[in-house]
């Protein structure tokens, strides 16, 4: 047994990932719906990483912020804030062009019968209120990733300033440090949840494909499969732009890939967060950047929940046969930009934004009701989109301070 437990803790975590995928998928066909009796053990894995989030949060972005200048940090918030806006209605012209061309469900009929309610959708004027919390306590309790991302900064900044002065400069260290501590503590418990995750994505996928079977895939199979062909192009836009900013693509995947394949499986943006700054701090990023872009990313960056925004529109137009006018087509770009930073990134956010497109442009919420049917296998797709195009975007704005940087030495 021993020996067994050591090959497993000594296996990449690739392997032991894409092994789970693989029997999590047999077991699924296997036994359907009794794959549910798995369900625990990926709840325990979503709870586990959950249990991160507030500690890799907090502490990552306090040392983030003791590790740069002040101007600097504001530089670069100010690109993360430009990219995330650009990179969500660039995916949503992405899903429009893709789901133009193929057309999902032309000469489908809709089922008036068919009756959703729209839930209610926070806005974009909730969200940025939500960024100073009423309540720390609350703040970290539930977690709002904005409040706790405010916090963050807001001490790390008061505890950089203690260092800078005179009176209380010892104080400020003494801070610091048991800050750094912390967070090299919480950086082990990651270390050891990893080894879990192969378990967790095993269960989780098991349980999917257990409660989806084929029957809902081949019914819908035109939504989905223009879904994720959207999905494969932005991919590609993806590694264009990492080409052209000469990030090292081979690097990106092998450390990104852990994140990815788990936003898949679990369909949760914030609550892969812990994998997703681990990866970032394994690509050598630096930590005032990706401590504040990927926490700010899995609330507001929703790349993979815009293009499906895009390709449900598209679909629900050509099931009533009455396809999106030009205008309507503008419409979408710019109303699911903004749904697509006002919803939070959890599982069923999607739907959320769906509806909140669909009630702007009058398309019949039946046709969500319908969506919803696929909703698990669309959200895996969208949410792993989400989270690479976090990691994207982060590791862009690095390399163009890295430039700027270089230019500033040369000048001087």
């Amino acid at each position: 047994m021993k020996a067994l437990w050591r090959g497993y803790i000594e296996a990449s975590l690739i392997k032991k990932i894409s092994v789970a995928l693989v029997l999590g998928v047999l077991i699924g066909l296997i036994f359907g719906e009794d794959a549910a009796v798995l369900a625990p053990f990926g709840d325990l894995l979503l709870r586990l990483l959950q249990f991160l989030i507030v500690p890799l949060i907090l502490f990552t972005l306090i040392v983030g912020v003791n590790q740069t200048k002040l101007g600097d940090l504001g530089r670069m918030g100010g690109k993360v804030f430009i990219y995330y806006i650009i990179s969500s209605a660039f995916a949503i012209t992405v899903g429009i062009t893709v789901a133009s061309i193929f057309n999902p469900g032309t000469g489908m009929t809709l089922d008036t019968n068919e009756s959703f309610e729209v839930p209610e959708n926070p806005g974009v004027v909730s969200v940025l209120l939500n960024i100073v919390p009423d309540n720390i306590i609350s703040a970290f309790s539930e977690p709002n990733l904005l409040g706790i991302i405010f916090t963050a900064l807001a001490f790390g900044i008061a505890i950089s300033a203690l260092r800078s002065s005179e009176k209380n400069q010892e104080l400020g260290e003494t801070v610091y440090k048991v800050i750094d501590g912390l967070n090299e503590a919480t950086l082990s418990i990651m270390k050891a949840i990893i080894q879990y995750v192969p378990i967790g994505i095993f269960a989780i996928i098991a349980e999917v494909v257990g409660n989806q079977g084929a029957d809902t895939l081949v019914e819908l199979g035109s939504m989905v499969g223009v879904f994720y062909i959207a999905i494969i192009v932005h991919l590609l836009i993806y590694v264009l732009f990492m080409l052209l900013f000469k990030i090292n693509i081979t690097s990106f995947f092998k450390h990104g890939r852990t994140p990815m394949i788990t936003a898949f499986v679990t369909q949760s943006s914030s609550g892969t967060l812990p994998l997703t700054l681990n990866a970032a701090s394994e690509l050598n990023l630096p930590k005032s950047l990706y401590g504040f872009s990927l926490p700010l990313g899995a609330t507001v960056n929703m790349d993979g929940a815009a293009i499906r925004i895009a390709v449900s529109a598209v679909f629900a137009a050509n099931v009533i046969g009455d396809p999106l006018s030009f205008a309507e087509v503008l419409q979408v770009v710019l109303v699911g930009t903004l749904a697509s930073i006002g919803t939070a990134g959890v599982p069923g956010a999607g739907i959320i934004m769906i509806a909140t497109v669909f009630a702007q442009l009058n398309l019949p919420m039946e046709a969500v009701g319908l969506l919803t049917a696929i909703d698990v296998l669309v959200g895996m797709g969208a949410t792993s989109l989400n989270v690479t195009g976090d990691l994207v975007g982060t590791n862009i704005i690095s390399k163009t301070e890295k430039s700027q940087e270089s230019e500033q030495t040369d000048i001087e």
